[in-house]
């Protein structure tokens, strides 16, 4: 298996578990923002498209450069229609929707064109593997605020319903 394939099914993996995460949160929850904190469980969802949407897109075009144009400018330039939801029913098919097709980008790129490097927002140069990794932390961050937030609501969070068999 490539050094790719690895990252993708990481990714995958990573995906599944904020998806997991979402169903999880009750409906009536999901936008409103817990007690002291400033999104919602729908505004991380959003959040998680649109940065993955960006990732992809820079990691994938032969010119990336995640200081090419500002931050507001470059998120919007990867944005599709119907990429903001409210629902939980649009959340999670959007979420599936968007890493599946931030995964054909990127397999469609190649791991040669991955190899290669790219300015990230700190000016500083990395691999684009190097910058996926990155990519799947950012989510594993807020698939665990998700599961704080299911603390916070009196829930069990998915994945410790998934560990202890539930």
């Amino acid at each position: 298996m490539q050094i790719l394939d690895e990252l993708l099914e990481a990714w995958r993996y990573t995906r599944d578990g904020v998806i997991a995460e979402v169903v999880n949160l009750p409906e009536a929850k999901l936008n409103e923002s817990p007690p002291g904190l400033s999104r919602s469980g729908i505004d991380l969802v959003n959040h998680i498209v649109e940065s993955s949407r960006m990732m992809a897109g820079e990691l994938s075009r032969p010119d990336g450069d995640f200081l090419r144009v500002p931050y507001p400018k470059l998120v919007a330039e990867y944005l599709s229609e119907g990429d903001v939801v409210s629902s939980k029913e649009d959340a999670v098919a959007l979420l599936r929707r968007s890493q599946a097709e931030g995964e054909a980008m990127l397999r469609a790129a190649g791991p040669e064109q991955l190899a290669k490097p790219i300015r990230q927002f700190n000016g500083e140069s990395a691999s684009r593997i190097a910058w996926l990794h990155h990519g799947i932390s950012h989510e594993e961050y807020h698939r665990g605020q998700l599961a704080i937030y299911a603390r916070l609501y009196g829930e069990t969070p998915a994945l410790t319903k998934l560990i202890m068999g539930n």
